[in-house]
């Protein structure tokens, strides 16, 4: 089939009766509800984009030629990977980065785990059927252009005995066997886009200790299989409103849903590990954490290049050229300009693997996945800063529209050098909505934890992932020298 249009992709949602419960209430059609209809809608446009934008976002599936999107590409080169940044910075700037689990982001770890279906086999091919799972989904998600949620983490019950997993009776674990495939139940967080997805994928996120052999299991099923269920937070969208009055709330929000697994029959062609402890902790080899957050870093520098236009229009409006102003504004300036290096560098140090896949210099880019939830917050601070009470004067669209106030708003509610008090209002409605809403708060917890929270990543990169031989050996000139 190849890539979908954005009518198709809303079609495969309405022909999906998946059990999806938002604000008490199961949702039987969500590109029709109202607490729906907008981010399905947002979801659609992307899908459309890649056809609008065809050269950067589509390439030919290598098998049938079909067109496809670059996020389910294997790049082959250099030049493979330069297109696939362009597709993939197209995709984002079909939400500003506020969605930050658009279809793409999922394609790029499949198209990660298919390219190394020897991690999945094991050493010695034990677990061969698994791997040739792996690549035939992806092969299907790709030609198909499925819509992907996922669900990696186990829920927090208790902090002090959570870490041990076994015999945790919340977390999602096997529970049997039938003809047909493995029985799974427990529950998994946190399923972003689940309302907008088509599948959902269960696969291996934290290492597991050795003898959790039953909750070593990796799979993917359709969201309308019996006993998936999803409880989605509270919604953010604005039922009814304008879209001037909420231009963020009423078309971004992509949702986040507690999975619960009650008694699911996974078949034998969607299991990707079965018990298997030492393939579930390998998976870091199949380089699914570069192509993560190589989707991650292009979406959040979207994110913080509106932020900065945001930020300096606000300024603008209101006259703002203090000092205090314009060094926020410079602060913005450079986690935008860091962002877009780290990128630069991670193409321009690509390399090849063994196999002839391409990536990404993943080391170029694991500290963005500490630095970005300190920088993403800071941004929200900023905003507030330069806006302060201005945010919290914006005449609505049915306040500008009324015949009686719009002389008084005219005259009291414009903008510096002669801006009118609807380019005032729509821009910092923006704001607050991008700060202050619903989604605002959601987006703040985002963008803390999406990649785990920046703490456990400067953890890691000091323990794990950091070279430390060029410091050490200039500490021991210099205390050779004393």
């Amino acid at each position: 089939m190849g890539a979908r249009t954005g009518a198709e992709f809303l079609e495969g949602l309405r022909r999906t009766k998946r059990e999806i419960w938002v604000d008490g209430e199961r949702i039987g059609d969500v590109t029709a509800h109202p607490r729906l209809r907008g981010g399905a809608a947002s979801l659609a446009a992307i899908f459309d984009r890649q056809h609008e934008f065809a050269g950067d976002c589509l390439f030919a599936d290598p098998e049938n030629g079909a067109p496809t999107n670059v996020s389910h590409m294997m790049p082959r080169s250099r030049d493979d990977l330069l297109r696939r940044h362009a597709g993939l910075v197209r995709l984002s700037e079909g939400s500003m980065g506020i969605m930050g689990r658009t279809p793409d982001y999922m394609n790029m770890k499949f198209a990660a785990f298919a390219s190394a279906p020897e991690v999945w086999a094991g050493a010695d091919g034990r677990n061969e059927r698994g791997a040739r799972n792996v690549v035939a989904f992806q092969r299907r998600i790709a030609r198909d252009d499925i819509s992907l949620t996922h669900t990696i983490i186990q829920p927090t019950v208790d902090k002090r005995t959570d870490a041990r997993i076994v015999g945790n009776k919340v977390t999602i674990r096997k529970v049997g066997e039938t003809a047909d495939g493995i029985v799974v139940r427990g529950a998994r967080v946190l399923a972003t886009l689940a309302p907008y997805a088509d599948e959902t994928a269960v696969y291996p996120g934290q290492p597991i200790p050795p003898d959790a052999k039953d909750y070593a299991v990796a799979f993917a099923l359709p969201l309308d299989t019996p006993g998936l269920k999803f409880l989605c937070r509270d919604s953010a969208a604005a039922p009814g409103a304008d879209s001037f009055d909420k231009p963020l709330s009423s078309r971004f929000d992509e949702q986040d849903a507690f999975c619960i697994f009650d008694d699911v029959v996974v078949p034998w062609d969607r299991l990707f590990i079965d018990g298997d402890v030492a393939i579930y902790n390998s998976m870091r080899a199949t380089g699914y954490a570069i192509h993560m957050t190589t989707q991650s870093t292009v979406r959040a520098l979207t994110k913080l290049e509106f932020a900065y236009g945001l930020a300096t229009r606000m300024a603008e409006l209101i006259g703002d050229h203090s000092p205090a102003t314009t060094e926020m504004l410079g602060e913005l300036a450079c986690y935008v300009r860091m962002t877009a290096n780290a990128l630069e560098l991670s193409l321009e140090q690509a390399s090849e693997r063994a196999d002839g896949v391409w990536f990404p210099n993943g080391v170029v880019l694991e500290p963005m996945r500490s630095m970005l939830p300190v920088w993403m917050p800071r941004v929200a601070e900023i905003i507030t800063l330069i806006g302060s009470h201005n945010l919290l004067t914006t005449p609505s669209r049915a306040q500008l529209d009324d015949p009686a106030l719009r002389p008084l708003i005219d005259e009291m509610l414009h903008g510096a050098d002669g801006a009118t008090a609807d380019a005032r209002a729509a821009v910092f409605r923006m704001a607050w909505d991008f700060v202050g809403s619903t989604l605002g708060g959601r987006g703040f917890l985002y963008e803390r934890f999406y990649l785990t929270s920046a703490a456990r990543n400067k953890q890691m990169l000091h323990t794990r992932f950091f070279d430390r031989a060029r410091s050490q050996a200039l500490l021991d000139d210099m205390l050779s020298r004393a």
